[in-house]
């Protein structure tokens, strides 16, 4: 291995530190937009970011790898080349047959939301309907550095035992594990350039944790992001943009059904003559509220509250999160047909405002995705092995590509 132990718990504490302060911020994302906490789910009172983020989700979905269609292709770069036909049928059966399109939509939701993603894709045991495995790896299990991943995640005893088989338990563990097979285990897998390195994080030395070590041709770890500031590592998304306008409608709806609940039962005063028994008073249609005679009884309180403004407030601010969250940009502009100008007008600006993060996806998701996939299968004998931009070129034809294209954008 190129890099030694004491190097790759150095590098593990110093992604971590980097990831903290995304933490908060992924945090904020998805309570308004994907709550997983019946507490976040009880505060959340706007469903517009929620609503948009699913719809831009499905649309990056369509736009980008649209199920059982042809959206890339390998052309030769010489005579000499392998025949790249039979490579683009095969993984495009593999990649049919495998669960990459079930799974790559919850990628397209933390993108959205979080700004990252990272796309796991493992090789299947051979006899498999396909070759590839993909698994969507939440970005809280994931700490990047330029060249490593770390990936921390919790594992029973028995299933690491299963899963490094050649590995040798140390005593202290080994005993805790014949009492409770059970036991979670904290596992980081990390992936360093080529070199990968498994360890337990149970304290003591790192050395005698380690479960595995190995290399990979190509990384199975695909994160790619959505649009990247100077110096940091993590993407930012569109609702991380939209953060501010969408806590502010959430707070405006909120103040909204808390006036309404005063507008609905009122506020009232009544004299403390020792016959009304506030107590017993039930404010409900139709409920007869008894009073001494000639007594002013209960009695209206008017409220200053008037929020007859925050419907103008809320509109805009919706109209923001839409705008932000691209809802205006990628759903139906009206209800009548739309002319063929129209049609290239409006796809124009949408590749204005996709152009830099479809470029960004082509470079971190696309190209490792087949590359990593050639490799999968040239291993196993099925194709020629086969390297892009040397053996061949690959051309991507998604639908964002064709409009692109017609409108000589890129």
């Amino acid at each position: 291995m190129s890099t030694n132990i004491k190097q790759l718990q150095q590098m593990y504490a110093r992604a971590l530190d980097m990831r903290a302060p995304w933490i908060k911020r992924w945090d904020d994302a998805r309570r308004y937009t994907t709550p997983t906490s019946d507490e976040d789910m009880a505060t959340l009172f706007d469903s517009t970011a929620s609503d948009a983020a699913d719809n831009l989700a499905a649309s990056i979905y369509s736009l980008i790898t649209p199920p059982e269609s042809l959206w890339m292709t390998l052309v030769p770069e010489s005579d000499m080349s392998p025949n790249p036909e039979i490579a683009t049928n095969v993984f495009r059966a593999n990649l049919n047959d495998s669960n990459f399109y079930t799974t790559i939509h919850q990628c397209y939701m933390d993108l959205v939301v979080m700004g990252t993603a990272c796309l796991f894709m493992a090789e299947n045991p051979i006899g498999a309907a396909s070759a590839f495995s993909f698994t969507a790896i939440p970005m809280y299990d994931i700490a990047i550095l330029p060249n490593a991943v770390f990936h921390t995640t919790s594992m029973h005893a028995c299933d690491v035992v299963a899963r490094f088989p050649q590995w040798t338990p140390p005593t202290d563990i080994r005993d805790k594990m014949a009492r409770d097979p059970e036991m979670p285990l904290k596992l980081v897998q990390s992936l360093v350039g080529a070199d990968f390195v498994a360890w337990l994080d149970v304290g003591g030395d790192i050395e005698n944790n380690i479960v595995s070590t190995g290399t990979f041709e190509t990384n199975p770890y695909i994160i790619f992001r959505w649009s990247l500031s100077s110096g940091e590592l993590y993407g930012r998304g569109p609702v991380m943009r939209a953060l501010p306008d969408i806590k502010t409608a959430n707070k405006v709806v909120e103040l909204v059904l808390k006036n309404a609940t005063i507008a609905v039962s009122g506020i009232w005063q009544a004299d403390d003559d020792g016959v009304i028994n506030l107590g017993n008073i039930n404010l409900t249609p139709g409920a007869i509220i008894p009073k001494a005679v000639g007594s002013s009884g209960l009695t209206p309180l008017s409220s200053g509250a008037n929020f007859d403004v925050s419907q103008l407030v809320l509109k805009d601010l919706r109209e923001r999160i839409r705008h932000a969250l691209l809802a205006d940009r990628l759903g139906l502009l009206s209800d009548k047909e739309m002319t063929a100008t129209e049609i290239m007008a409006r796809n124009a600006d949408m590749m204005r405002v996709l152009g830099a993060t479809y470029g960004r996806l082509l470079h971190e998701f696309i190209r490792p995705l087949v590359d990593r996939g050639l490799q999968i299968l040239s291993r196993r004998g099925v194709i020629d092995k086969i390297v892009l931009n040397s053996d061949a070129e690959l051309k991507y034809i998604a639908p964002i590509t064709q409009m692109a294209i017609a409108e000589n954008i890129i």
